[in-house]
């Protein structure tokens, strides 16, 4: 049955706007915002500053609130927020990744010990509902695997240095659009990407992850050479969120792939995102939509509002089927990897080398490649060293060791 909502709104930039915004324009929702609670006074805002708190307490203290929304951008402060949330007997909806991803389990155990909902459908590829067709549609199938553009920021970047531009003059563009903050680390080194790589492969396997267990390798030194490699071959450079399920195994890693025009999202461009499903019976599923602004990702955050009204809550029943699961990185990918330093490139153990390029402007090897091997280092301080994950299914990392080979991961 449909209660009222008695929302206490932290956060009033583009999110929290947006949601002030469509939240007003809807008629099928019993709820309304009573107080919100920002951080700095005296900022310019579309509403008065009459409309504003700036004591958390206004809202967690109040007995009439009983939904907090959380759209701060500091992860540290909003689980704060949402733990006394909890501890208030208040359902939350949060945004955050960050969050999420860090704090996950202990928050759906303290919500659980209450009796109360978690909710962040928004935190991952804003418009695209893609955790609650995890949680209901996928219940009953059995996935295999999950990967796609989860950073719209990213996106847009690749998108204009296909189209000729370097990274710098597209990174600027991504924020003088407000794709990208004034400091672009979480996006351009694929922290972001992670972050809700985690929070799918939650939804998606049951496990659960930290972020220092998944790779994040992003594309702030992608080069007008790389990207003239992915030309010649007519492929496209995209920053892919990747996880794989193979017996009792989940690989997971985010990284730029080059990918080949029959892939699902080779056309999703600028600030889209897009995820692939792929499972036992219904096969492979894409979906799109904008993965960043205002009303995409305020839609979000009003679909989990509505959800409270019945009192929906994620049930994680995968974790159950899950226990037998664990993380791995012992697997195979063959790569393209490229350095204006030719020494640079022999110090990496290949497997196989299927083409080795040579130039005074820059040198190249693509081939099979453990990759345990790539966690060696740090490729997001790695300024003339840049990797991408060719269009070959994954390797068990038996696979080079026996003479028969084994049956491959993933297409």
């Amino acid at each position: 049955m449909s209660k009222k909502l008695n929302i206490g709104l932290f956060g009033f930039g583009c999110v929290g706007e947006g949601l002030y915004e469509v939240l007003n324009k809807s008629n099928l929702l019993n709820a309304e915002i009573k107080s919100i609670v920002v951080k700095t006074k005296n900022k310019k805002r579309t509403l008065d500053e009459s409309y504003f708190s700036y004591d958390s307490n206004v809202i967690l203290e109040d007995p009439e609130i009983n939904t907090v929304v959380e759209l701060i951008d500091d992860a540290e402060a909003a689980y704060i927020i949402v733990k006394k949330a909890f501890e208030k007997g208040k359902n939350v909806v949060s945004a955050n990744k960050k969050l999420i991803a860090e704090h996950l389990d202990e928050l759906i155990s303290i919500a659980k010990g209450k009796n109360l909902s978690f909710l962040y459908e928004a935190s991952v590829c804003a418009s695209i509902p893609i955790i609650r067709n995890l949680e209901e549609y996928y219940n009953n199938d059995s996935l295999s695997g999950i990967q796609g553009i989860c950073n719209g920021t990213t996106n847009y970047i690749l998108t204009q240095t296909n189209y000729g531009k370097d990274y710098k003059t597209a990174l600027k563009e991504a924020q003088n659009l407000g794709y990208a903050e004034s400091d672009p680390t979480l996006d351009v080194d694929g922290f972001d990407s992670k972050y809700k790589l985690q929070i799918l492969i939650k939804h998606a396997f049951g496990i659960s992850t930290s972020p220092e267990d998944i790779f994040n390798y992003g594309v702030r030194y992608v080069t007008k050479e790389n990207v003239n490699y992915a030309l010649e071959k007519n492929y496209h450079i995209k920053l892919i969120s990747h996880a794989v399920k193979l017996a009792d195994k989940v690989f997971g890693f985010v990284a730029p792939h080059f990918i080949k025009a029959d892939h699902p999202v080779y056309a999703v461009e600028n600030e889209f995102n897009a995820v692939i499903v792929e499972a036992l019976f219904t096969d492979r599923q894409l979906f799109v939509g904008k993965g960043a602004g205002s009303h995409p990702t305020a839609s979000a955050v009003l679909s989990d509002i509505s959800a409270l009204q019945y009192n929906y809550q994620y049930e994680y029943k995968k974790a159950e089927s899950a226990k037998e699961l664990y993380f791995s990185n012992d697997f195979a990918i063959k790569i393209y990897l490229g350095s204006k330093n030719e020494i640079k490139l022999k110090t990496f153990d290949f497997h196989e080398k299927d083409e080795i390029f040579q130039s005074r402007e820059y040198n190249y090897i693509t081939g099979w490649i453990s990759f345990s091997e790539l966690l060696k280092l740090d490729f997001n301080k790695e300024e003339d060293l840049f990797f991408a994950v060719l269009p070959e299914p994954f390797k068990s990392s038996e696979y080079f060791k026996r003479s028969e080979k084994e049956e491959l991961l993933f297409a």
